[in-house]
């Protein structure tokens, strides 16, 4: 859904009509009927917080063109995520022998949607509870399975799930101190113990790891200089905070490299001039954009001259 959007070939505010086959889906929904109309804020609104089939298999469709092209879609984004443990044969997750995946799978999957949905993914995951058909005298009160959110400390998300199968589920995030963890605790035989466990697996990671930012966003890094320009030098700074997981128990030392792939003016704010690129025991353990603090002009074709004659005398 959040490539949907953020391609533009799908909005917020679009409405949907419920095909038969979705008003026909058991398990977890909102009851929609044949013929019935909703916004996708809504039917999204209605997956993220009470896993609602009928939801899921409208929004397959309209993505999909029918609920089979859907689940192609969802089968080939596995084989781009690299989720080796994966198949799908339904958009609801109910239970098929075909349809399967695995922790880490899973966690790969919800990097993924966290990358993809940002804030705007967080905003309605992290609701306890909230309404839909709000105008309408068939008000429908949402209310989340995911009862961390009231519990545990930084959770905002993001999906539990059952079927006798598969027993009880969760893909849980939290973030504290500017780290964000995924936790994974699947076929547990009863929602209390799948929370307890996933909020101990959350707390050893956030025992055993912390987040370190060496710059802020815009902040100068270093000054260069630069020819051909209207100024001597320019002032580098990060586009992004520039951070870096640090396990606790691990005490080499953290050094970076600035590696510049284009300093020939003109330049502006916000154009990639090169890459921070950070170190751990002779490894890269992540590369950062670098930009110019201000818009660096070219020396006119007359004031390159002169600045060639001065270079000569």
């Amino acid at each position: 859904m959040f490539e949907a959007i953020n391609k533009g070939t799908l909005s917020w505010d679009e409405m949907l009509t419920c095909s038969e086959y979705a008003a026909s889906m058991g398990g977890s929904q909102i009851y929609l009927e044949q013929g019935e109309t909703m916004s996708v804020s809504d039917l999204f609104k209605s997956i993220a917080i009470a896993s609602a089939n009928d939801s899921c298999v409208m929004i397959g469709e309209r993505i999909g063109g029918s609920i089979e092209g859907f689940v192609d879609m969802m089968n080939e984004k596995a084989k781009e995520l690299n989720l080796t443990n994966t198949h799908f044969e339904n958009a609801t997750g109910l239970h098929d022998d075909n349809h399967y995946t695995c922790a880490l799978d899973l966690s790969t999957m919800a990097a993924y949607l966290i990358e993809i949905g940002g804030d705007t993914l967080f905003a309605t995951t992290s609701l306890y509870d909230s309404y839909i058909r709000e105008d309408s005298d068939s008000k429908f009160w949402l209310v989340n399975t995911n009862k961390l959110l009231n519990s545990y400390e930084g959770c905002d998300g993001l999906k539990t799930g059952y079927t006798k199968e598969a027993g009880y589920c969760i893909v849980s995030t939290a973030k504290r101190n500017g780290l964000r963890l995924i936790g994974v605790v699947l076929k547990e035989s009863d929602p209390k113990i799948r929370n307890s466990e996933v909020a101990a697996l959350l707390d050893y990671g956030f025992s055993l790891y912390e987040s370190v930012t060496l710059f802020k966003k815009d902040e100068v890094i270093e000054n260069v200089d630069i020819k051909n320009a209207t100024v001597s030098s320019v002032d580098i700074v990060a586009l992004n905070d520039i951070t870096y997981i640090k396990n606790k128990n691990n005490t080499s030392e953290i050094t970076y490299n600035l590696e510049y792939t284009n300093l020939n003016p003109p330049l502006n704010q916000g154009d990639v001039v090169g890459y921070l690129i950070i170190m751990q025991d002779n490894e890269s353990i992540g590369s950062y954009e670098l930009s110019v603090k201000e818009d660096v002009e070219a020396l006119s074709l007359i004031e390159k001259a002169y600045e060639n004659l001065l270079d000569f005398l």
